[in-house]
């Protein structure tokens, strides 16, 4: 993706992206690198395997679009693609909610249970 000047982020309800570098726990803009923050709610319970492929996916999605401008509106779509990824990995029952989230709305459909898969 082609950068832009002004520092860009992309907000939904479990991923943030930002044009920015992590340094000492703190977002520096950076408009040569994206930085994905995934469910900063701790809504669901991750393991290395479901985080390895949700960081896949968000490379593959950059790449994609490789040459385009990049703007709030294409943040907006690498977050919902990713949003949806989130929401396969639940229903695939590769994911699942954190039950100590201290809210409960499950946001991405009712828990799935080996019963139900």
């Amino acid at each position: 993706m082609q950068m832009t000047n002004a520092q860009l982020k992309c907000t939904t309800r479990h991923v943030r992206i930002f044009t920015a570098v992590v340094q000492d726990r703190e977002l520096v803009p950076n408009e040569e690198h994206l930085t994905l923050d995934l469910d900063p709610d701790n809504e669901f319970l991750w393991t290395q395997d479901t985080t390895e492929i949700i960081h896949s996916y968000f490379q593959n999605l950059i790449h994609s679009y490789a040459g385009q401008e990049l703007s709030e509106y294409n943040l907006r779509r690498i977050g919902s693609d990713i949003e949806g990824k989130i929401r396969e990995l639940l229903q695939t029952g590769q994911l699942s909610y954190n039950p100590d989230c201290r809210v409960q709305n499950f946001s991405m459909g009712l828990p799935r249970t080996p019963e139900l898969l």
